[in-house]
């Protein structure tokens, strides 16, 4: 009875997370998530960068990893967003000095959901930060979702159900990172009358 009991138990467990949809990757370790919140909170990861904070979707414990693990070009990034004067960069690809790290600056427009296509990295992660305008982006649960493309260094797509996609709107003092475990949409169009943005992407190697 014991046994039967606890397999119910983690059924209705099982049935509880994926109503609850899985938008990024998670991790059991309670002391780890705790230190991994209490660093992002310290700014500890700032080197100087005071313009905009991690956006609350952001996951804290890959950005802590993934900090500790390539500390130069982290420091590197964060510097010179808080030293470049991003809306007066021309558009395109800018190199960071120092660094392999390219800033790809892009004065685009927000278009219809129907229009654009989900993806997720596997060796890179996104670092994006919209300095003018406001972004819609979008993530999608990765339990109804399916890949509907072949891999190709580095992206992947996926079919996936709209009703259980969350989007959040930018903010000129939060920026985004999308590690491989968020399957994101962006450039989604919002409630607002103009859907013109600028957004800075770097991509960071993922480790």
């Amino acid at each position: 009875m014991k046994k039967i009991m606890t397999l119910i138990v983690g059924a209705l467990c099982s049935l509880a997370l994926h109503a609850q949809g899985y938008y990024t990757q998670y991790y059991a370790d309670k002391t780890l998530r705790s230190e991994a919140a209490e660093w992002v909170k310290s700014g500890a990861w700032r080197n100087g960068f005071t313009k905009a904070s991690p956006h609350a979707t952001v996951n804290a414990v890959d950005f802590y990893l993934q900090y500790r693990k390539n500390p130069a070009q982290w420091r590197a990034l964060f510097e010179w967003v808080q030293q470049t004067d991003l809306l007066a960069l021309p558009k395109g690809r800018t190199p960071i000095p120092g660094t392999t790290l390219v800033a790809s600056v892009e004065d685009d427009e927000n278009r219809d959901l129907a229009r654009q296509r989900s993806e997720s990295h596997y060796h890179h992660i996104d670092f994006q930060y919209v300095v003018r305008g406001t972004e819609r982006f979008g993530l999608i649960d990765h339990y109804t979702s399916t890949p509907n493309t072949v891999y190709r260094p580095d992206v992947i797509h996926y079919d996936y159900d709209v009703a259980r996609a969350r989007f959040y709107d930018s903010r000129p003092d939060e920026f985004f990172i999308f590690f491989p475990g968020d399957w994101h949409i962006a450039k989604v169009k919002t409630d607002l009358p103009d859907q013109h943005i600028r957004v800075v992407v770097i991509k960071v190697d993922y480790k």
